[in-house]
């Protein structure tokens, strides 16, 4: 992209009003009220203790059913979408079921396997959930992740009978992905015979969930997918739901923890192997085209009003490459995915990977394939995925021969082939580039300080 052009070039030719794909806004947070001490004294007190880490709040107190609703296997999206008045009339008009299927009994909640299942009113986006389960045979249960099935949980013993869809492998696994799909199936079968206590931890960053039963790791960062509409992304944020039919089943200490952006970032750059820098964080060694871009603070930044390509001199073909940006408000740049070296990235190139900040007010009518993550001009990416300027997201882009993969956050936004794109903003064989098969990799930047960090690459 040439220093000097700005939006106004092709950033805001061909407006139509796109509304954002995923669950707008970022979850409500549980950590905001004065009396948290409290709450965590009432519930240690009532026999949910010990607190599993610092920061988490007990979702359960041990006393009452204070903080739940009911919901059945239903996609969150819709309700949540229902005018104020009419999801609180949903939520009361639920009461009455749960009060006839669940119960507090001992400092546990109990419920007869029957009737809608326990979900909590506050939505959580990435967090740490702990909770202990004890069930019987023929049981079959779960938990829902952000309002979405769910962490499997059943009778594993070949008289449950459910051998034949996987029971036989153990509780633990995102039993709604698709077959053979990561998750699906947990790692090891760990759970405890009937009449025990079985100890379940769950993290959630993104759609990567993690899941430790009784101290096993039976599911690793795998990928949920959304049962409503696997097109879909999940839901930036959601309810928990404790789900339950065919037989008695008792949960207590029931803790979580909402896990701050910078954590995220790191636990989803944690696994680094065979990713090597491209970026060392003081010099411009390694990169072409820095006129118009500074380092600040580790950071490569586009100097504000100015820009241009700044790219790597090696090349790649297939690649997966990770990094983290921050956006200013109103931000604007892009990823230079197999540049030519010269030209416009967006049509010399396979593609420019949209970096932009979409929620801002002056870009509420770009066409949907302008705003971030999408494969500028071409494909659109899913919407809702950012954190607020000023904050630091992470993304992975994954290309594999015409194909590329954008994940923000823990999120896939983008699962698209350049070769089957036939509708294009632009006339198609203006996007020249897109089926380029090595180039070099880069950020196009369009004027704005938007700033890269912690850039890595992986040759696939």
């Amino acid at each position: 992209m040439h220093a000097m052009r700005h939006l106004l070039s092709r950033r805001l030719a061909g407006l139509i009003l796109v509304a954002p794909l995923a669950l707008a806004g970022p979850a409500r947070a549980c950590c905001a009220s004065p009396d948290l001490a409290e709450r965590v004294a009432a519930a240690r007190k009532a026999g949910q203790g010990p607190q599993p880490a610092e920061g988490a709040l007990p979702l359960f107190d041990g006393k009452s059913l204070a903080g739940w609703w009911g919901a059945e296997t239903e996609d969150p999206r819709a309700y949540l979408a229902l005018p104020v008045e009419q999801l609180a009339a949903k939520k009361a008009r639920s009461m009455a079921d749960i009060q006839q299927h669940w119960r507090v009994e001992a400092g546990e909640l109990v419920n007869d396997g029957n009737g809608l299942y326990l979900t909590t009113q506050e939505l959580y986006s990435d967090f740490e959930l702990w909770l202990e389960y004890k069930t019987v045979a023929l049981a079959d249960s779960g938990v829902y992740l952000r309002g979405c099935p769910q962490v499997q949980i059943w009778d594993t013993t070949e008289a449950g009978g459910k051998w034949n869809i996987g029971a036989d492998k153990g509780s633990g696994g995102l039993w709604n992905n698709s077959p053979g799909a990561a998750g699906k199936d947990p790692l090891v079968k760990a759970d405890k015979p009937f009449g025990e206590w079985n100890a379940l931890r769950v993290r959630m960053i993104g759609e990567r969930v993690s899941v430790w039963l009784n101290d096993a790791l039976v599911v690793d960062a795998a990928r949920m997918e959304n049962y409503y509409d696997r097109k879909l992304a999940l839901p930036r944020a959601g309810p928990i739901q404790l789900q339950t039919h065919g037989g008695e089943i008792r949960w207590r200490k029931v803790w979580l923890r909402e896990i701050p952006a910078s954590e995220a970032n790191a636990l989803l750059a944690a696994d680094a192997r065979d990713y090597e820098p491209v970026f060392d964080g003081k010099s411009f060694e390694g990169w072409r085209g820095a006129d118009g871009w500074e380092i600040v603070d580790g950071a490569l930044r586009c100097r504000k009003g100015s820009g241009g390509t700044i790219f790597t001199q090696r090349e790649y073909g297939d690649f997966s490459a990770r990094f983290e940006f921050l956006l200013p408000p109103g931000g604007n740049n892009g990823v230079a995915i197999r540049y030519p070296g010269s030209g416009d990235a967006a049509y010399a190139g396979m593609c420019e990977c949209q970096v932009i900040d979409s929620e801002d007010p002056r870009y509420a009518k770009l066409d949907a394939r302008q705003f971030h993550g999408s494969a500028y001009g071409m494909v659109a990416a899913q919407r809702g995925y950012l954190r607020a300027p000023g904050e630091w997201n992470f993304e992975q882009i994954t290309v594999r021969g015409s194909t590329i993969q954008v994940e923000l956050n823990g999120t896939r936004i983008l699962d698209a082939d350049l070769a089957t794109v036939k509708d294009a903003l632009y006339p198609l064989e203006q996007f020249a580039g897109r089926l380029r098969t090595s180039g070099h990799f880069g950020f196009a930047g369009h004027d704005d300080p938007v700033a890269f960090r912690a850039v890595k690459i992986r040759r696939l």
